[in-house]
């Protein structure tokens, strides 16, 4: 008897899904798809530095190098706390003519800069430290949650637009939306495979200055498809 009962459910529910697939297939409606999309200046610029310890007599130690970069960044106002993070920190053996074996420290940091300009400033820093080793990790804008959400709702009033600029000339209207598909691609972070970085210009003394970066801007794109009831 349980498993007539339970047939018969099962079977009450397949006929209700496919009634309800059917309702929806029968009703006119519209399909419309739209785009939203905006460029965006990077607010969050991540520099790749390496100190490596000079393999020389008169030896610059990584620490001691390392002190003098925090002190230059902080005449930046940069904020190491917030800004300087160690991202790795390594050894290595190197041989030499009198087999004797001498550790070479090296130690990696990433620097977190909001503008073109702090980037220069702290690149230019670098150069007169002595410190080359350097390229643009990746770059970021801080607001792109935000900023995706309100491209989102920019291509729903677009799709609506859209489906009113067709139907109109039909003496139809667009009624609700019974469907909306999100088909954005995700944003990810732009990451550059150790891309170099002029650190310094000469003025017409020939002395070093830094740079005017401009980053190249982030495009952000949105997309949605739509069905809307036609009345």
């Amino acid at each position: 008897m349980r498993k007539f009962v339970l047939f018969y459910l099962l079977l009450f529910a397949a006929a209700y899904s496919f009634a309800q697939t059917k309702n929806f297939i029968d009703q006119p409606y519209l399909e419309t798809n739209a785009r939203a999309d905006t460029l965006v200046t990077p607010d969050r610029i991540y520099l790749n530095i390496t100190i490596t310890e000079k393999d020389s007599k008169g030896r610059n130690s990584v620490e001691e190098q390392e002190n003098k970069m925090a002190r230059s960044f902080r005449n930046l106002g940069i904020d190491l706390d917030k800004q300087l993070v160690i991202d790795d920190l390594s050894s290595s053996f190197k041989k030499y003519f009198l087999r004797q074996k001498d550790v070479l420290k090296s130690k990696r940091y990433v620097l977190l800069v909001y503008t073109g300009k702090q980037a220069a400033q702290a690149l230019v820093a670098l150069e007169e430290l002595d410190i080359a080793n350097t390229y643009l990790q990746k770059t970021e804008y801080s607001k792109m949650d935000a900023l995706e959400l309100d491209l989102k709702s920019k291509a729903v009033i677009k799709a609506k637009k859209k489906a009113v600029a067709l139907t109109t000339p039909l003496g139809q209207k667009v009624g609700i939306a019974i469907h909306i598909s999100d088909t954005s691609t995700p944003y990810y972070p732009r990451y550059n495979e150790r891309a170099e970085l002029k650190t310094m210009a000469m003025d017409a003394m020939g002395e070093p200055e830094p740079l005017d970066l401009d980053f190249e801007k982030i495009k952000v794109e949105t997309a949605v498809d739509v069905k809307f009831i036609l009345e």
